[in-house]
């Protein structure tokens, strides 16, 4: 079992950065691969960036430049890096570990992550 803590969260104005904070329990980063996701009210639950085990990275296209994920594992700790935020970025964030074993084509499907934080409020507005 590995449990996931997301902070960082909060209101910020458009143009704006946050760094969102994922505190893991694994001490292993690279046993997993850690993904981000997030919630906006009536919608779908959907990708926004991914790290794999091995360190490669990826990003759902309207975050692309914008957002970078990354990780530090002497802090057990993945993070969510958000620029120039823009008002359709307002969601809940989660943060979720899933298994090495996914292949990169399934990275962006939240069916493979195992594991879930309870997310962070992210509220973009002016």
């Amino acid at each position: 079992q590995v449990q996931l803590v997301e902070s960082g969260g909060g209101l910020v104005q458009p143009g704006g950065s946050l760094r969102l904070s994922c505190a893991t329990s694994e001490r292993s980063l690279n046993t997993y691969n850690w993904g981000w996701f997030r919630q906006a009210p009536e919608k779908e639950r959907e990708f926004v960036a991914a790290i794999r085990w091995s360190g490669t990275t990826s990003y759902t296209d309207s975050v692309k430049g914008r957002f970078t994920i990354s990780r530090e594992t002497g802090e057990k700790t993945v993070y969510l890096q958000m620029n120039s935020l823009k008002p359709e970025d307002t969601a809940v964030y989660f943060c979720a570990a899933g298994l090495k074993s996914t292949i990169w084509s399934e990275i962006q499907n939240p069916a493979r992550y195992v594991y879930w934080g309870q997310g962070t409020q992210v509220t973009v507005s002016s």
